[in-house]
């Protein structure tokens, strides 16, 4: 088993439309650091990915609606924490599991106006 881990996000749209999005993280992640992360979560699932800088997904579906639309709003959804299979480690490592922890916990509200359908 490898050392790393993989975060999986979605960003789905008001007509439920959606992009995926997946992170290799250094280390692997408890089951508590989950539950912590999840207390920071909007929900226990939504984030704004601009205040993490995470890549925001929004734009694989602009480019079948030619830009952004009235479905479009701030929110991305984590969908999973896993450990990373042997062929995933070969990808860009994005952040150590640490770092990004800490990132989460760092936030003390959400900022919707540091996406760019916050006034949509």
């Amino acid at each position: 088993m490898s050392n790393f881990s993989v975060f999986e996000y979605c960003y789905r749209d008001a007509s439920n439309y959606k992009a995926y999005g997946r992170l290799l993280l250094n280390g692997i992640a408890s089951d508590v650091d989950v539950q912590l992360m999840r207390s920071r979560l909007e929900s226990s699932e939504l984030f704004i990915a601009e205040q993490l800088a995470i890549p925001p997904l929004y734009a694989e579906l602009w480019e079948l609606s030619h830009g952004p639309t009235g479905d479009d709003h701030v929110w991305h959804t984590f969908e999973n924490l896993r450990p990373a299979a042997d062929d995933e480690i070969k990808q860009p490592v994005f952040d150590t599991i640490e770092n990004f922890f800490y990132n989460i916990a760092g936030v003390g509200a959400w900022n919707q106006k540091l996406s760019p359908h916050w006034d949509c």
